[in-house]
């Protein structure tokens, strides 16, 4: 899908500049929402849950603004350790942004777990109803009201679609006008606080998704271990760690042609995305239970040292 960054223009002779968190339940459509606001494709994106596991910030540069996106995990009851992270990313954003995003889609009501993450913050509170392009106007003057009603304290409701782009223009402008004065946190130049190796390897990851179902998917994690420039040339190798032997032979696949699809697939999104040939290696290794065990996880990044 395409993405584009919307041509907002300021009057304001002051810099604003800040953090804006996008939080809510799975799947509701924070990492389109990113994508969309930052104009590229920095967030993975699949029709699955929980397919976002990391707090990913994208960086929105103006004349006389700079806004910086987190899109974070979505928040559930954390079932074993890497969901205990996960949520952690999730507070943590909350407590840092100047600004928070409560994304929920029409079908959805106030939950608690949600607004239990919300009570600490120190932000205003925007609530997004995503996905509004599905409903007539009347039904989406009924959901504004739902949520002006069940959450008293937003500063703002508003209805958008970041698959076509509806009204995120009305969002930006209204993200910016609570954003307090101060200068840019990050270089002009700059899109994401993310490593080439991390978006290398969430593309591969997103593939899995794509094209793996039921526990698969969430079994596994990517690590890439070469990301070396030579010229127009990149090459990357990659480890695809799985929990148990029977998900390292999915896959593989017969005769390795699942491994060979979703090599296929990542890189050629990785030459989009870097704009370079890709020549893509990849392995498959077995670590055992590496969501429930914290030594793993740090190993794999979802612990600082």
């Amino acid at each position: 899908m395409p993405y584009f960054i919307f041509p907002l223009v300021v009057a304001d002779t002051v810099f604003r500049s800040g953090f804006v968190s996008i939080v809510g339940k799975p799947n509701v459509g924070k990492s389109t929402l990113l994508n969309r606001l930052v104009g590229e494709r920095l967030s993975i994106i699949t029709p699955k849950a929980q397919t976002t596991r990391h707090r990913i910030l994208g960086i929105l540069q103006g004349s006389n603004y700079q806004i910086v996106f987190s899109d974070t995990p979505g928040i559930i009851k954390p079932s074993y350790a890497l969901h205990e992270i996960m949520m952690q990313y999730v507070h943590s954003s909350v407590e840092d942004a100047d600004v928070i995003l409560l994304m929920v889609t029409p079908d959805e009501a106030s939950d608690e777990t949600v607004m239990a993450q919300l009570k600490k913050r120190k932000g205003p509170l925007l609530i997004v109803i995503n996905k509004s392009d599905l409903l007539q106007p009347v039904q989406v003057e009924e959901k504004i009201r739902y949520w002006r009603q069940s959450c008293p304290d937003a500063r703002e409701v508003i209805a958008i679609s970041a698959v076509t782009g509806f009204n995120c223009d009305v969002l930006l402008e209204t993200i910016l006008k609570y954003l307090p004065e101060h200068p840019p946190y990050f270089g002009s130049d700059e899109l994401t606080d993310k490593s080439e190796r991390f978006l290398a390897a969430e593309i591969l990851r997103e593939k899995i998704f794509l094209h793996l179902s039921q526990e698969v998917p969430y079994s596994t994690e990517v690590v890439v271990t070469q990301f070396k420039e030579e010229g127009d040339l990149l090459r990357i190798s990659a480890e695809i760690y799985v929990e148990r032997a029977s998900q390292k032979a999915i896959i593989i696949g017969k005769n390795g042609t699942m491994l060979k699809k979703l090599g296929t697939a990542a890189r050629k999104d990785m030459e989009a995305f870097f704009g370079k040939k890709v020549f893509l290696e990849t392995h498959v290794k077995v670590a055992e239970n590496w969501r429930k065990q914290k030594d793993k996880l740090k190993r794999f990044g979802y612990l600082e040292d």
